[in-house]
């Protein structure tokens, strides 16, 4: 299976399964095809596509708010090697 191809053989398509939705989970459009004819395509969910990316930052803010660094500050853990 060639690794940047968006085209996938039917039977390489089976094989790499597991790859492929890798692929597919990282935003990428892979079409399969049998004897050289496009069957099926794999996309990304609609929700995962079209997400905003402002919306992703609030996301992470607000899971940063509950987060505390235990046992002092984050220049005093990478110095005794514990980050």
């Amino acid at each position: 299976m060639k690794r940047n191809a968006k085209e996938v053989g039917l039977f390489d398509a089976k094989t790499h399964l597991s790859q492929l939705i890798a692929r597919v989970e990282r935003g990428e459009e892979i079409t399969i095809t049998k004897r050289g004819i496009a069957v099926a395509r794999l996309i990304p969910p609609a929700e995962r596509r079209e997400r905003d990316p402002r919306q992703a930052a609030a996301s992470l803010r607000r899971l940063r708010q509950g987060l505390t660094l235990k046992g002092g500050s984050l220049r005093s853990l990478i110095a005794e090697g514990r980050l």
